[in-house]
């Protein structure tokens, strides 16, 4: 993961920034992360905005490998949360959990987290999913309590002054 610009953020921030990065380290099959909080802004990144600059410089445009950076992780989260929760509501069926979608080609997977953010993952077709959603539910689990509006108002910012 690379940095947002840790310095001058909370130990509270830097923490949550830390628990993302082993969550793309440690986790086989794991291509991209993003928090996004419920009103769809991104939180976290597992390669914020500077990567992204980083590579347009260069040339490149996007990053490398398949569209499924951060930013675009975002906004497909931010959507299949707003979709799932639609249908929950229609089935009655009480709040969502987890929604994870296979492709050919990688999985999505989206988790809830306490506060309303949800947190997605971006993943290898051959990552065991069990396996991902097993460290997504810890980071959720560890993320949850500490994910506070002052948090959630601070790491806006971080990212946006990444942009």
């Amino acid at each position: 993961m690379t940095a947002t610009g840790t310095f001058g953020l909370s130990t509270e921030a830097r923490n949550l920034q830390w628990l993302l990065g082993n969550l793309v380290e440690e986790v086989p099959g794991v291509r991209s992360v993003a928090v996004v909080s419920s009103d769809g802004l991104m939180l976290l990144s597992s390669d914020p905005a500077t990567q992204q600059a980083t590579t347009a410089a260069t040339g490149g445009g996007r990053p490398d490998g398949p569209r499924g950076s951060s930013a675009d992780l975002a906004t497909i989260v931010s959507g299949i949360g707003s979709l799932t929760i639609g249908a929950a509501r229609l089935m009655d069926g009480g709040g969502v959990k987890q929604t994870m979608v296979a492709m050919e080609e990688g999985s999505v997977f989206v988790m809830s987290i306490s506060d309303g953010s949800l947190l997605g993952v971006h993943a290898t077709p051959d990552c065991d999913m069990s396996v991902v959603a097993y460290h997504m539910a810890l980071f959720v689990g560890r993320a949850g309590h500490v994910l506070t509006p002052e948090v959630r108002s601070e790491l806006r910012k971080s990212m946006e002054s990444t942009r």
